[in-house]
C-alpha cells in the first residue's frame, strides 16, 4: 500500500518515472473542482497565467456609448485577439458570432442606468449563464455605497450557484461615491469579494497596487477605466502586471483607440509577452501603419 506522504511528495516508488506534483497555475484555485478549473483554463492563458478580456458590456447602463454604436462592425473584428469576451446576454445572442469560440464573461447583474442612480442591481437566473455557455459570471459589488448590502448579497447568491454548477464568479468592484480611490479601499473591496466567494476580482489599478494583490487570495484583473492615450494605457497595463495583476479587462482603451485592432494586440504583448510600455507602443504603431 502506497504511503500518502510518498504520494504528496511525488515519490515514484522506484519505477524510474518522474512524478509531477499537481498544482493549478492560478492563484488560490488548487481546491476548485474540475469544471471550475476547465472554465478558468479557457479564460487565462496557461503559458503566461494571465488574460486579456475585451469588455463591451457598457451598454447595459450607458446605451450606445462611443465606440459601441455598432458592435458588429467595431467589436467583432477584435474578438480574435482577446482571450475572453465580457458582454451582456443581449449582445451575446444578437451580435457575437456563436462560432467565435471565445470564453464568455457574462454580465449577470443589471438594474439602474446612468439616467437614475447607479448600482441598484439584481441578478439574472443562473440558467441564463448555462444557456449562454458562460465561462465566468460577472456581477457588480458596490463597497462603501448605499447598495453595498444588496450587491454583496447578489454576489454571495451568485457564488453559491456558481459553485453548484462549476461556473467561476467575478466580483466587479464599483467605487463608493465617498470612497477614495486608493490601495486601502481597493484592498478592502477586493478582499470582501473574495471572502464572499468570488473566483476572480475585477478592480482598479492604483498606487500601492501590490498591497491589493497580496491581500486578495484569488486572481485580480484590472479595469481599463476611462480612455487614456495609448502609451498611458499600456503603462497602466504594464504596471498592474508587474505588481501582480492576473490580467486586464479593457474596454474604452481598446474600442475608443484610434486603431482598436492594433491596441488590443499591443495590450496582449504587454500582458502575455512582458513587453515594456514603449515596446507595446512600438507594436501598436507598427500594426497601425500596416493597415
Amino acid at each position: 500500500m502506497a504511503d500518502m506522504d510518498d504520494i504528496r511528495e511525488g515519490n515514484d516508488f522506484g519505477l524510474g518515472i518522474e512524478v509531477e506534483k499537481k498544482s493549478f497555475y492560478l492563484k488560490g484555485m488548487d481546491n476548485m473542482d474540475w469544471g471550475m478549473k476547465d472554465r478558468l483554463s479557457r479564460v487565462f492563458n496557461k503559458k503566461s497565467g494571465r488574460t486579456v478580456m475585451l469588455a463591451f458590456d457598457h451598454g447595459y447602463i450607458m446605451g450606445p456609448t462611443s465606440g459601441l454604436e455598432r458592435i458588429d462592425l467595431n467589436i467583432n473584428p477584435l474578438i480574435e485577439y482577446a482571450d475572453c469576451l465580457m458582454c451582456t446576454r443581449g449582445i451575446l445572442r444578437t451580435v457575437v458570432p456563436a462560432d467565435s469560440n471565445k470564453p464568455i464573461s457574462l454580465r449577470v447583474s443589471a438594474g439602474s442606468t446612468i439616467l437614475t442612480e447607479l448600482n441598484n442591481e439584481v441578478l439574472y437566473d443562473i440558467e441564463e449563464a448555462i444557456r449562454c455557455n458562460a465561462s465566468v459570471m460577472a456581477a457588480m459589488v458596490e463597497i462603501g455605497g448605499k447598495h453595498e448590502a444588496s450587491t454583496v448579497k447578489n454576489l454571495t447568491r451568485l457564488a453559491d450557484l456558481g459553485a453548484k454548477y462549476s461556473i467561476p464568479t467575478m466580483g466587479v468592484t464599483a467605487v463608493g461615491k465617498d470612497m477614495a480611490r486608493d490601495a486601502r479601499y481597493f484592498a478592502l473591496a477586493s478582499r470582501v469579494c473574495a471572502e464572499n466567494g468570488s473566483t476572480i476580482v475585477k478592480t482598479y489599478f492604483t498606487e500601492g497596487f501590490e498591497k491589493v494583490v497580496n491581500a486578495c487570495p484569488v486572481p485580480i484583473v484590472i479595469a481599463g477605466g476611462k480612455k487614456l492615450p495609448e502609451l498611458e494605457a499600456l503603462e497602466l497595463c504594464y504596471n498592474a502586471i508587474q505588481q501582480g495583476a492576473a490580467g486586464v479587462d479593457m474596454g474604452r482603451n481598446v474600442f475608443q483607440s484610434e486603431n482598436p485592432a492594433a491596441m488590443i494586440q499591443a495590450v496582449a504583448g504587454v500582458v502575455h509577452d512582458n513587453l515594456t510600455p514603449k515596446e507595446g507602443f512600438d507594436l501598436f504603431e507598427t500594426i497601425k501603419n500596416q493597415g
